[in-house]
């Protein structure tokens, strides 16, 4: 059976959008894909109103804790998504790259935040169904 394929989200804090696709994707595909977030320069927490907007779908990012990105984590990515950060990420060849023009949620509240989650989420959905068309939510 073939390794499911990876996804490496990036943006500079991991603490909002890297997050929240992280966990929309892991939700979503229920194991068919791997998935991780990292952040060029590492916030100390997740932001609060994205961890409450989360909740608001059941997700759990409570655990969670910002990550620094590594060489390694794009290495081991099949796809790479930075998030309209202007991320600096290595390259390597094989590798799928997608930037994904967001707005930072950063300083908002939960009803501004809400919107991008919701971006994040059909984004997400989209993804899953050129990832793991069979196991896309609606699928069968």
């Amino acid at each position: 059976m073939p390794e499911p394929p990876e996804v490496l989200f990036v943006c500079v804090h991991n603490a909002g959008r890297s997050q929240m696709a992280a966990a929309l994707l892991d939700h979503h595909a229920a194991g068919s894909v791997r998935v991780r977030s990292a952040g060029s320069a590492p916030a100390d927490s997740i932001n609060p109103a994205v961890r409450q907007v989360m909740d608001e779908l059941g997700i759990d990012l409570s655990d969670e804790v910002p990550t620094e990105l590594t060489t390694e984590d794009v290495d081991a990515a099949d796809v790479v998504i930075t998030m309209g950060c202007g991320d600096a990420c290595p390259v390597f060849p094989g590798k799928r790259y997608l930037d994904w023009q967001l707005v930072d949620p950063a300083g908002k509240g939960a009803d501004d935040v809400r919107p991008i989650r919701d971006d994040i989420d059909r984004r997400v959905r989209t993804l899953l169904t050129e990832l793991a068309p069979g196991d896309a939510p609606g699928a069968g």
